[in-house]
């Protein structure tokens, strides 16, 4: 018989004793929780099922035949309940397999590297399902006891989030490369800087660099008071030169002589201002006033004797007095022989105040090395012939003299002087050969020397042409093309050379670097 307090189920509910909600959220819990309750109902239901008491009874009744088959309809109809539950759990479980699988697959699609997830779209067997279903077995017993383990800390399965395409900036690989290189730069100033302080013996590095030379016996500045090289004698007072006659400490004082600046040499010196007559007079007067005063006082301390009186033909007859008087010949020849001595010591000073030629020559020589000291400059004149010798000897002579060095270069086309120096000559032979020298003036006919020295002379260098007639020289002038200060002379000396062709003249002026002054002078036309 059944319980009392449990209902019959409605033989349409298909076993369900309770109407089975709709999962929503998690299907396995759903399903978690059906199996708990059915669980629960079974448990109440097994006693009367088997037909026992929950009291114990002194003497069981043997029941009728009867109402046997009741029990046995109700024993059948919770088996079958049972067994529809379960095939029911079956289900739920593959179908949240498939979920699973399906949920797999499309984070697979979204992640290209992903593998591919196989979804199996079979529909579930209940029989199978029912058959390798199992037991949902309890937890071991480590797990049971474990007081540390709690079941939220375990993560849940994460899903793989897709990664976004990520492209490089503009110039972010040419930066890259400058860095790169800069680095190797920096690697190559290090390395040479490493075998320059090497080769002076300054690495840093190295050990020398860190060890302290011990100091010297004696310092240089006490060598030259000691008699030996080193300190131990200094207690010693014969061995120490300070007082004697042979030490260098003396009561003078040494001043060095004072360098001037490399820029103070190119400064121009004022020149002084110039006096008029009147005034070089006047200064003249109080110079000789002020020497006559300081000459008087000297004779009146006795430093000097009174000198004799300066007896003229004006004076004559005041400063000789009575002797004038007495003999007015013979004073008249005094005076005339004193006058003419004084003359006569006049001359013979100013002749040992002249320089000699050799002094003049020196004199000349260092002014003019002075000068080029101060700044080198350069000029370079354009002439269209030089066939009259005349001015050959002129360009020359003043070169030399002017301690210019410098080319003069003949050519059939036209001729080229090149001369460089100090500022003082380079103005002087600019004067010279833009305005003394007459370029077109008439050729004298050359003399029976001058023909024999033209002789060995291409024909286009010579004064007269193949006829014998002087040639007319009236389109012949003179331009400065070139002129600029130097850093140092090009040319060691003064010299000219014969050069047939352009070719030739080039490659005499490449020595000195400078062949660019022949294509200058061909481009520049005439004034």
């Amino acid at each position: 018989m059944p319980a009392t307090g449990d209902k019959r189920p409605h033989s349409g509910s298909h076993g369900d004793a309770v109407k089975r909600a709709k999962p929503s959220g998690d299907p396995m819990a759903a399903a978690r929780a059906a199996a708990a309750a059915l669980a629960a109902r079974i448990a109440a239901n097994k006693p009367q099922s088997n037909g026992a008491s929950p009291s114990p009874s002194p003497a069981p009744l043997r029941a009728p035949a009867a109402p046997a088959a009741p029990a046995t309809s109700a024993a059948t109809s919770s088996a079958a309940k049972l067994e529809a539950v379960k095939a029911r759990l079956a289900a739920l479980k593959a179908s949240s397999k498939i979920n699973s699988k399906i949920e797999a697959s499309a984070a697979a699609a979204s992640d290209p590297f992903r593998p591919p997830v196989e979804l199996d779209t079979r529909r579930p067997d209940p029989r199978a399902a029912d058959s390798t279903r199992k037991e949902p077995s309890a937890p071991p017993a480590e797990e049971k006891h474990n007081p540390y383990f709690d079941p939220k800390s375990v993560p849940a399965g994460k899903q793989r989030a897709s990664r976004t395409l990520l492209f490089n900036s503009r110039g972010k690989y040419l930066e890259q490369a400058s860095k790169l290189r800069a680095q190797a730069r920096l690697e190559e100033i290090k390395k040479t800087l490493a075998v320059q302080a090497r080769r002076a013996g300054l690495d840093e590095n190295n050990e020398r660099g860190f060890v302290v030379q011990p100091p010297p016996d004696v310092e240089w500045w006490d060598e030259g008071l000691l008699d030996e090289k080193t300190y131990d004698c200094i207690e010693n007072p014969d061995k120490v030169k300070i007082d004697g006659d042979d030490s260098i400490i003396t009561i003078y004082i040494q001043h060095p002589a004072l360098v001037k600046a490399p820029q103070d040499k190119r400064l121009i010196e004022t020149k002084p201002m110039y006096l008029t007559q009147k005034e070089q007079a006047k200064l003249r007067r109080m110079r000789r006033a002020e020497d006559l005063k300081e000459h008087q006082a000297k004779i009146r301390l006795g430093l000097e004797p009174p000198p004799p009186p300066k007896v003229k033909r004006g004076n004559m007859m005041r400063v000789m007095g009575e002797q004038a008087i007495a003999d007015p010949t013979a004073v008249e020849m005094l005076v005339e022989s004193q006058i003419a001595q004084r003359h006569e010591d006049h001359v013979k000073a100013n002749e040992e105040r002249k320089l000699t030629k050799e002094e003049r020559h020196a004199k000349l020589e260092q002014n003019q090395q002075n000068d080029a000291a101060k700044g080198l400059y350069m000029c370079v004149f354009k002439i269209n012939t030089l066939a009259y010798g005349k001015h050959r000897y002129q360009i020359d002579q003043n070169a030399k003299q002017l301690a210019l060095t410098g080319i003069t270069i003949f050519n059939p086309k036209m001729c080229l002087v090149i001369v460089e120096g100090g500022i003082h000559s380079i103005n002087r032979y600019k004067k010279l050969l833009l305005n003394r020298i007459r370029w077109s003036e008439a050729i004298s006919r050359p003399t029976e020397i001058q023909a024999e020295k033209q002789a060995s002379e291409p024909q286009w260098m010579r004064s007269l042409d193949e006829n014998g007639d002087v040639k007319d020289i009236s389109y012949n002038r003179c331009k400065l093309i070139f002129e600029g200060e130097l850093k140092q002379r090009a040319f060691r000396k003064w010299g000219s050379k014969v050069c047939e062709t352009d070719g030739e003249a080039r490659a005499v002026l490449l020595r000195s670097k400078i062949d660019s002054m022949w294509g200058l002078a061909l481009t520049t036309g005439p004034e």
